[in-house]
Order: structure tokens, then sequence, then C-alpha cells
């Protein structure tokens, strides 16, 4: 299933429908999510959808940048972790990565107590010695250094191993979502009914081509397949649906955005994504550490990257209009003809960041905002809360919103909303310093715990669809055409049109 909101394909391999430790596994993640390490340098760590790390590139041996990855806790609790792993279908070794933490604190082990002799051995070699007894400890402090230079090798390419191993193992995920495969996923909420139409009615294509709206053919020789030129009203309905998505989720304390659509490969990777995977939806910049975008979430993400918020600046909304390509590789079959599944497309994100114990709740407020904004054009549509399968390593949770598309006799996937908790700022060093708990004191404000603000935390970051406008305009000309072949434009998106409220046949 293609998800607006995310970057990769949710192809997945089998898994059984519901697993026996489901209800302590999810318990316990809610008392204990997956922790990372808070620590100053911590930058960021790069799993796949389905796992395979690599923050330097497929086949990489050396991540570019490395999370604080708390291993002790993982090791602690391997099974809920094996558990949350097999349940969203990742390909993560978790027995690797703890085998590997293993080896990794023997060896570190090891390094610590060959630098205390080296360092006993110099404190030996203070003051008057003997000659003798000074090149004796010469020479073993020499020996020390040299084991020391080699053991502390294997522990960078161990650490590193480790690294990109761990990079692999996804978010932990909500309690109450469902576990299994994309069927098992819960229809969360129904608005409207599909319309009944009294005469044939015609798919997307059909209408454009009527209606002198698209032309496919032309850019298939300019450009090759999946591609299209918008054309007539065409142009006026996407620059409407923009506007209105824009202008109606600014009005609820959005910051709009125009976007880059170009990004450093290290800001797709931070934020869970694999430019350079087989089978990825990413276009590469060939000679280059440079990637097309597949989703504005990308460059909004990396705005705060390496960051320290101050508390009184949570949350922070966005609302980004950007360009949109991917490669939709693996994608084939009448599902995807038309403007159902294209390389490049135009798309309005939201994006929020926020302090960890506000996420469930903006992530309410998101799928709120895109129930409203469809519930508004008249389409009939569902939310479902995804399963444990179809979310991509990001996901705490993930809600899709499918419409009814009559001309395609199916639903179809318009937006999503994705609560990602701190999987993708642990990557790209969001973090925020929260207020003092109490404010300092009148008499001696430097004393006492009035003023202390604690270590600094991650932000939860989260995601979700206004406007994808190819989807949108596929359910607008299928579910609003009339027996004449002309389609009536949903009374919000008017006033962006020029007041258009038809569109007509053209005459020539």
């Amino acid at each position: 299933m293609l998800t607006c909101g995310r970057y990769l394909s949710s192809a997945a391999t089998t898994t059984s429908s519901l697993s026996p430790l489901r209800t302590l596994t999810c318990s316990f993640f809610r008392r204990h999510p997956l922790r990372f390490l808070s620590a100053a340098t911590a930058t960021a760590v790069e799993p796949d959808t389905r796992g395979g790390g690599g923050g330097a590139g497929g086949g990489a041996t050396t991540p570019q940048w490395k999370a604080s990855i708390d291993f002790k806790w993982i090791r602690d609790n391997r099974d809920a972790v094996a558990t949350n792993i097999l349940n969203r279908n990742s390909v993560a070794n978790l027995d690797v990565v703890l085998q590997l933490y293993d080896q990794y604190l023997a060896l570190q082990k090891e390094v610590e107590r060959l630098r205390a002799e080296r360092n006993a051995v110099a404190n030996k070699m203070k003051g008057k010695l003997d000659p003798s007894v000074r090149q004796a400890l010469v020479d073993e402090g020499k020996n020390l250094k040299e084991s020391l230079i080699v053991l502390e090798e294997n522990l960078v390419q161990l650490t590193d191993k480790l690294q990109l191993e761990a990079q692999s193992i996804p978010n932990t995920t909500h309690p109450d979502v469902p576990v299994g495969d994309e069927e098992n996923s819960v229809i969360r909420k129904e608005v409207g009914s599909q319309r009944n139409f009294n005469f044939t009615i015609k798919d997307h294509i059909q209408l454009g081509k009527d209606l002198d709206l698209f032309d496919f053919d032309a850019a298939s020789e300019v450009s090759g397949s999946k591609f299209y030129y918008l054309k007539n009203e065409a142009v006026l309905l996407e620059m409407a649906l923009v506007n209105w998505a824009i202008a109606e989720v600014s009005k609820k304390g959005f910051t709009p955005l125009i976007t880059p659509e170009i990004v450093r490969s290290s800001v797709v990777e931070r934020c869970g994504f694999q430019p350079r995977a087989q089978n990825t939806q990413v276009y590469s910049i060939d000679g280059s550490d440079q990637c097309l975008i597949g989703t504005a979430e990308i460059p909004v993400g990396g705005i705060h990257m390496n960051s320290i918020l101050p508390d009184s600046d949570l949350p922070i909304k966005y609302v980004a209009y950007s360009h949109c390509f991917r490669t939709e590789a693996g994608a084939a079959g009448a599902a995807t003809r038309g403007l159902y599944r294209v390389h490049q497309f135009s798309k309005v994100e939201m994006f929020i960041l926020c302090r960890p114990e506000e996420s469930d709740k903006y992530h309410e407020e998101l799928i709120t905002i895109e129930e409203d904004l469809y519930a508004t054009l008249g389409l009939h549509f569902k939310t479902l809360d995804m399963a444990t399968g179809d979310l991509g390593a990001p996901a705490y949770r993930k809600y899709d919103i499918e419409a009814w598309m009559p001309g395609l006799e199916r639903y179809g996937e318009i937006s999503s909303a994705s609560n990602c908790t701190d999987y993708q700022s642990r990557r790209l060093g969001i973090r925020f310093r929260p207020a003092p708990s109490e404010p300092p004191s009148a008499t001696n404000p430097k004393k006492g715990k009035g003023g202390s603000s604690g270590p600094t935390q991650f932000v939860h970051t989260l995601n979700a669809t206004a406007v994808a406008v190819p989807r949108l305009i596929i359910s607008i000309l299928e579910n609003f055409q009339q027996v004449d072949g002309t389609v009536v434009i949903p009374e919000p998106l008017r006033p962006y049109m020029g007041g258009l409220g038809v569109l007509s046949h053209k005459t020539k």
C-alpha cells in the first residue's frame, strides 16, 4: 500500500495474524518505550521500513552518524523487543545485535583494563628512578600502547557493526495497534456512503480525456511512464486543493512552508528511510550525496536538526507544500493506472514537534483535521488503524484514510497520519529543554530545586498528509461526475477556482 505521508512502500513478508504474546508485549511497551541514551552528542540511526540499516548507504560498514541506543535495555527486555520485531515483519536480527553487544562489553572491559595499566605505569615513572627500572617501565608502557592501539581499533570496528545492526530495529508499537498484516487493520471511523449512480460511470482517466484535463501520452513521450500533464481546469483544481488545504490548516496554528525538494541523503536516512537500498522509492542523484524528496516530511524534519529547543517553543506545527518524487519500484497492475500511482505529484504535509507526553493527543488532532477536510469536500471515506505489519519502521501508530473511488470500483488511500514518537528525533538530534517544574525562589533564585529544568529530552515528531493532489483529483472527478459527463466542484474549492462550479466539455 502506498502511504501518502510515508516514504517507502509497506510491502512485507508474511506474518501470523495474531501473536499469543501480544497482550504481554503491548502492555509492557506502554510502560517501557524502547529507550535510547540521551547523550548530548547523539545524532542518528537509520533503519528502513522493514529493517536493514546502513547510515552510510547500502553495503556500508561505517555509519555516518550514531544513535545513543540503550543496548542494556534491549538486552534486558529481549523477549518484548523480539515480539515487536516479529509483529512488524522487520528483518532486524536481534540475536546478532545482542551477540555484538556482548562482544563489545568484553572488549571495552579489556580496553579499560589496559588503559588503567598504562596509567599506572605512567604514574610509576614520576620522580627519580634507577635507569634500569625506568627503562623497564618505558618498555612496558610501549607494549601497552601498542596493544591498546590494536584493541581500540577493534573496538571502533565492533561499535560500527553494532550500530549498523541495531539500526534495523523498528520503533515500538502503540498497545492498541492491531497485530497482523494490512487486512487486520481496524476501521476507526466511516464518513458518508457510496453514491448511487443512475447512469454508467466513468473512471478519472476517461473523464480527464473527455474534459481535456490530462495528457498521459505526451508525458510518456517526454518523461516516461507514470508522468502526466495537467491541463485547463485540472491546473486550477490542483492549485485550489493546495491553497485551500494550506488556508484551512493554517487556521489551526500551523506555520506554512515551501520546502527544498532536494535534500542530503543523510537527512533522508535520519528520518528512517534508505535512499540507496534495493527497490527504494527514493530518486538519488548520481555523483552526489543528494536525493529528491518523496514527502515534505523529510525537509521539514531537518529544519531543527541537531538543535535543542526551548520548552516554550513546543509544540511546533508546520504545514508544508512540495512536489514529491517516487520511483514506485515494483508498482504494476490496473490499480496503478492514471493518476493513482505516479512518479511526481504535489502534496501538502502537516508536521508537528511536541513534548513526549503530548504526541498521542496531537496524533488525534492530525487525523481529525484530515477527516474534517475530506468530510467538507463531501467524500465518502473510512479511517483505518493500521496493523503492525503495515507500519513503517518510524511509526509508533499510523492511521490511513481511504476514499471511495467509484470509477476504480474500490477504496484508495488518500492520506495517512503517523506518530513517530522519538524515533526520528533521536536520529535528527532534535531535543528540548524542559521548563523548570517550579519558579526560582524570589529570595535566592540560584538555590533550591526551583529553576532546575533537568536533562534535555528528545521531542516527538508526527506527520500527516493534508492533500495528496492526484488522489484527491481522482476522488473528486469520480464521485461528483454527472450524467452529462460534467463534474461538479465541491463548494469549498470554488473560491480558489475563480468561482468555477462545474468542469464542462470544451467548445470548439
